[in-house]
């Protein structure tokens, strides 16, 4: 049993229409209620839930200053490699693009860690492209290590491993794992997946399984929003989201919403999603579970970032680079996946934060097995 066998059962244009069918009535009964189901959810990602969203802001705020307080966890992407086996659409390290490739080696690696650890971070995005031959489970082994030594909490988004390879990982320091289906239309995340092993739909999708059952600590979920009808692949993320959290309940989960941004390659979004239908879709998923943490990268405008982190973000990126070996020689932009927006210093963010009446924490876990010797 896995996700695939839920997934193959629900029918994304009747659920597309059932979104797009809810009511007045609908949304208000799913405001009223104190624990919501997917159907609820369904109302409150739908146009008619669109005058409602200063009540969903509201409840929003209030269940997530209830659940984790008045924190904002701060987290920073480490591009490790730009090597792509794949050819995508929308991304700007596709195989086909020409483009600069990179991958740190041991010693660069050390000097991006020294320089993201004097800007205050102790939990690291480890990302990469899909190269398995050169940027595999060998590659990884070698150097976790280098990169635990610096931070207390990893996290990875790399080409979906097998359970086997999550689980030895694990030992090795991983905590965490992002894996976005990007779409969960079949047809039109084939039409963006042209060659290599990410073609493989259904392998990318049972990845959380295999991370469940590997034991990972969080498991991150998402879609690429602009692929396809942004109301309709929320749903399945939290479909997706509920599963996991019947089947690996010792597991934490996590919740992205990346937009589409400018990269080599250019793709336009199929599907638009305007500034206020991404806060509705932030407060929708408060709204649908109060434990799940919802992450906002610097994709998006300070300005913007600024105003919605209150209302139910509960960690964010900050200073972000999105090549290899950005923080120390920064003159490195031809070798990006994709442009940033918020560009500010980490310190700058976090000063907003806590204008915004919330805490920073660059550091929110530790081993205690570690603490005390």
């Amino acid at each position: 049993m896995s996700f695939f066998e839920i997934w193959s059962s629900l029918d994304w244009d009747d659920i597309k229409l059932s979104i797009y069918g809810k009511q007045a009535r609908d949304v208000e009964r799913a405001l009223a209620r104190p624990k919501r189901d997917l159907q609820d959810f369904m109302a409150l990602i739908s146009p008619a839930a669109e005058p409602y969203l200063e009540q969903m802001a509201q409840q929003s705020y209030q269940l997530t200053r209830q659940r984790f307080g008045n924190t904002v966890g701060f987290y920073i992407p480490l591009y490790l490699s730009n090597l792509c086996a794949n050819d995508c659409t929308y991304c700007g390290f596709s195989m086909s693009n020409r483009l600069k490739r990179k991958t740190l080696n041991e010693a660069e690696i050390e000097q991006e860690c020294l320089a993201i650890k004097a800007m205050g971070f102790d939990t690291v995005l480890l990302v990469t492209g899909e190269h398995e031959g050169k940027v595999g489970l060998d590659y990884f082994k070698r150097v976790l290590p280098i990169i635990k030594r610096h931070f207390s909490y990893l996290m990875m988004e790399v080409q979906p491993l097998s359970r086997e390879e999550y689980a030895e990982l694990r030992e090795y320091g991983l905590d965490s794992v992002m894996v976005y289906q990007e779409t969960y239309q079949h047809l039109t995340y084939d039409q963006h997946h042209i060659r290599g092993k990410k073609k493989d739909f259904r392998w990318r999708l049972e990845t959380p399984d295999r991370l469940g059952k590997a034991g990972i600590d969080k498991i991150g979920l998402g879609a690429l929003f602009g692929l396809e009808d942004w109301r309709a692949d929320s749903f399945y993320v939290a479909a997706h989201l509920r599963y996991l959290q019947k089947h690996y309940w010792q597991t934490r989960y996590s919740v992205s919403f990346p937009r589409l941004r400018p990269c080599a390659g250019g793709l336009e979004p199929k599907s638009v999603m305007s500034d206020r239908q991404l806060v509705q879709l932030i407060c929708a998923y408060r709204l649908f579970d109060q434990e799940l943490e919802l992450s906002l990268s610097t994709r998006e405008a300070q300005e913007f970032r600024d105003k919605v982190i209150p209302l139910g973000i509960t960690s964010i990126s900050a200073g972000s680079k999105t090549q290899p070996g950005g923080y120390v020689a920064d003159d490195k932009a031809e070798l990006e996946q994709f442009e940033i927006d918020d560009d500010r210093a980490p310190a700058e963010v976090a000063r907003a934060v806590a204008a915004a009446g919330l805490q920073p924490v660059w550091k929110d876990w530790d081993n205690s097995y570690s603490a005390s010797r």
